[in-house]
């Protein structure tokens, strides 16, 4: 546990989200991923490399989130359950520490299925199917009115997850901002029927750098699409990765002018290319002309070679005692259930369900 701790900073320094509280241990952060793959360069920027330094700023709860994994899974449960140690193991290779951290499994809390459902009550299918985030992963995955009930509702289900820890602060994308605002909207109506402030409204953490798009141009990087850069991905699979990241098609010789924009070298770059000086000189190279995409790869190249090689060490390293990784998360799940529980029943009881 050191080892990892002394890790946190080297890898985590990285990004500030665009709107940052102060430091404040009051504070409670809920944030989590679903275990439908390994963790990737996308995961690490939009999350992880914050998550590493808000443990040292708030109290933090991270859910690997199986449950609500399974709402377009359900078909393939083996490659949720499958996947749950490996982001675990991701978790811990940069620098998230269980002594600060709480890392939990979703489905192993009752607690939040049991909030989710009587949260249904507080909402209505037309509001539902108003929420901006909902009708866009529709179409996403095609499902046009063929949509499983759990992934249709699964706002409701966030909001129990997030108001069962009763947190303050949800980091989350841009567009992930209407489900912050369903669950507030649950809270105040909740509190309403209360007559008491039992939920506590939470706010958006937005980061900086929100998403890194596929190493195909594509606009978001994405297991299934296979555009993506594993955090445990060996030095020949970042090299080839890295020969196939999109840059500017019209950048056809050498002494063309190149552009920035849409220039996924670059992206990444900005993203992780931590010399910004030379990062600009490049860059203006690169669009009066002279400089070939090699020499823009070469620097993109080396500079993952070096960041993602301590955290495929460290993977490694967990790798070997899976078993001991599994305690972490049963430790973990077990300090989670006991603030959900706590939760749950101030709920119950505020709506005459505690009888006994």
């Amino acid at each position: 546990m050191s080892e990892q701790a002394a890790n946190s900073t080297e890898v985590g320094a990285a990004s500030q989200a665009s709107h940052q509280p102060s430091a404040n241990k009051q504070h409670l952060i809920l944030t989590g991923d679903r275990p439908t793959g390994p963790l990737h360069l996308g995961h690490f920027v939009g999350s992880l490399r914050n998550r590493v330094v808000y443990q040292n700023q708030y109290k933090q709860y991270i859910m690997i989130a199986d449950a609500q994994a399974l709402t377009d899974n359900m078909d393939d449960p083996a490659k949720v359950h499958n996947n749950v140690i490996e982001v675990a193991l991701d978790y811990l290779a940069v620098g998230i520490d269980p002594s600060k951290s709480t890392i939990f499994i979703q489905s192993q809390i009752p607690e939040l299925t049991e909030l989710t459902f009587y949260y249904m009550n507080l909402v209505t299918i037309s509001r539902l199917e108003r929420n901006p985030t909902i009708k866009q992963e529709i179409i996403l995955r095609n499902f046009e009115r063929d949509i499983p009930a759990g992934f249709f509702t699964y706002p409701v289900s966030q909001a129990a997850d997030i108001t069962a820890f009763k947190a303050s602060l949800v980091p989350v994308g841009e567009d992930q901002i209407p489900m912050i605002e369903q669950t507030n909207e649950i809270v105040r109506r909740f509190n309403r029927l209360a007559k008491k402030d039992i939920l506590v409204e939470c706010e958006a953490l937005v980061p900086e750098i929100g998403r890194l798009p596929g190493i195909d141009g594509k606009a978001k990087m994405s297991k299934s699409l296979g555009n993506v850069i594993n955090l445990g991905a060996s030095e020949a699979e970042i090299k080839q990765a890295v020969r196939n990241v999109y840059t500017d098609p019209l950048h056809l010789k050498v002494d063309d002018p190149g552009h920035l924009e849409g220039n996924v070298a670059f992206t990444y770059l900005d993203a992780f290319d931590t010399d910004k000086e030379a990062l600009q000189a490049m860059k203006d190279h690169y669009v009066r002309g002279g400089l070939g995409d090699s020499k823009v790869k070469a620097r993109l190249e080396g500079i993952l070679q070096d960041m993602l090689r301590p955290i495929r060490e460290r993977r490694q390293e967990y790798e070997k005692d899976r078993g001991h990784v599994l305690q972490l998360l049963k430790e973990g799940t077990y300090r989670a259930r006991e603030v959900a529980a706590k939760t749950n029943d101030e709920v119950k009881a505020a709506i005459g369900l505690k009888h006994f």
